[in-house]
């Protein structure tokens, strides 16, 4: 019934709000599942390109290339090799170089290489791509620069050449510093050569240095995971990220564990301990939180490409697979390394795919971008929605307040821990009761019906 909301079904577990608040974890909720592509996206995206646009944007360059593919991770695409890659490059720098979106960019605020391993590509070849994004882009004076990479493959002479041509971040994906739990899951180096690896780029002192651990692996301990936290804490990084773990369906973790090769996954209730534990641990040695995952041990890492996609800013993409953001629709290049270079060198810009923006896609991108940050003013909420919102879903956010995740100062939410584990369902409950609530709004003057335990709200 348009513009009928019923909160209950909304409603958080307070028994114990760290590992059951809800009955899953909601990890993707602003996937649209049931939007249809644009019949023709190049046309699409012409539309989108032929004008100015100002406010922020982010580039993010996907390179898709790896030694090996890690049990864990559900973005392996193609083996590195020297020749493939240099190939790979030069259609990328042509990419870069003819699309016509610049003439649509203001400024650009952050640009993350990520992959894949961007690291595996040759120092060149890295210097290449960045280059050619600086030539190309507005580039702010302080915009932030990453490249995402393993220890394995990167040595100090890339880190250097990173540096040399503007890079000013650069993100080690550790996973767990235990020599064996690494080598179970594909990582190369051992936990000498990280923590090794790991100092020198930190006293190299020329840029922000992040890495990131993940929690909930077949095998890892409570314990074994605290040590890494506290490892991580006391290395000198600027940064650091806890994620847990997601097991990716038919990927090889998946098939490991199902074949036995594996034990299972931590449960969700023991991952949520350890998210817990890291965090404790990581504030206690005086860092920030800056967003669910990540945290910082000083003003110079501000985390601020993560920050930015999760608001909803524009995101240029470049590179087979990479996904983009303009406007509120989404885009993905060719995910078809070979056909992409064929459409390239044909100057074309390689498609696959784009959606239309998301209803009511300002107000979910201020949902997510404050929620990812922990807090929620619901007076902004309701100035980018319609009157009436916070007197229509107040009750929820006083039940979820009773349930141990949030706290209300007024009308602004803010984070408690159990909040920060469950936030992706936080933000999928509201994308989907504003969705109801603007609707109604629409249509005609709507009716609110709240239950609680049997308690109505006019």
């Amino acid at each position: 019934m348009s513009g009928h909301l019923v909160l209950e079904d909304h409603f958080a577990n307070g028994k114990h709000p760290l590992e059951r608040a809800f009955d899953r974890r909601n990890l993707f909720p602003w996937l649209q599942r049931s939007m249809r592509p644009f019949p023709d996206p190049r046309a699409n995206y012409k539309e989108l390109v032929s004008e100015k646009k100002s406010g922020k944007c982010v580039v993010y360059v996907h390179v898709p290339f790896c030694a090996n593919h890690c049990l864990f991770c559900g973005f392996y695409r193609d083996r590195s090799a020297e020749e493939t890659m240099r190939d790979y490059t030069d259609h990328l720098v042509q990419e870069i170089e003819m699309d016509p979106v610049k003439n649509r960019v203001d400024t650009v605020h952050a640009v993350y290489l990520g992959g894949g391993t961007p690291s595996a590509l040759s120092a060149q070849d890295l210097q290449r791509v960045i280059r050619a994004l600086r030539q190309n882009l507005p580039l702010a004076p302080d915009c932030e620069i990453t490249v995402e990479g393993r220890v394995a493959g990167f040595d100090l002479e890339k880190v250097d050449a990173c540096f040399d041509v503007g890079v000013n971040r650069i993100s080690v994906g550790v996973q767990a510093f235990d020599t064996q739990l690494r080598r179970r899951f594909g990582r190369k180096a051992d936990q000498e050569g990280v923590l090794d690896f790991l100092s020198a780029l930190s006293t190299r002192n020329k840029g922000a240095i992040v890495c990131d651990l993940i929690f909930g692996l077949p095998g890892q301990t409570m314990q074994g995971w605290q040590d890494d936290v506290r490892l991580c804490s006391q290395l000198g990084l600027d940064g650091v990220d806890l994620y847990c773990l997601t097991v990716h369906d038919k990927g090889p973790l998946a098939m490991s564990i199902e074949k036995g090769a594996l034990p299972t996954q931590a449960p969700l209730s023991e991952m949520a301990q350890m998210y817990q534990a890291g965090l404790e641990i990581i504030e206690q040695a005086g860092w920030r939180h800056l967003n669910q995952a990540h945290w910082a041990a000083n003003t110079r890492e501000r985390n601020l490409y993560n920050q930015l996609v999760k608001a909803g800013a524009d995101c240029i993409a470049y590179g087979s697979g990479a996904g983009g953001l303009l406007d509120g629709q989404r885009y993905v290049v060719d995910g078809d390394r070979i056909s992409y270079q064929k459409r390239i060198a044909n100057g074309e810009k390689p498609l696959a795919m784009m959606l239309p923006a998301a209803r009511h896609h300002h107000a979910r991108d201020l949902i997510m971008g404050s929620l990812e940050g922990g807090r929620l003013d619901l007076n902004e909420l309701e100035r980018c929605t319609a009157p009436g919102l916070i007197e229509a879903l107040y009750p929820l956010f006083e039940q979820w307040q009773q349930a141990g995740l949030l706290s209300l100062s007024g009308t602004v939410a803010v984070l408690k821990t159990p909040g920060w584990f469950w936030h992706c369902n936080l933000v999928g409950s509201l994308f989907e009761l504003i969705g109801v609530f603007i609707d109604g709004n629409k249509a005609e003057k709507p009716r609110f019906a709240f239950t609680e335990k049997g308690k109505k709200y006019a």
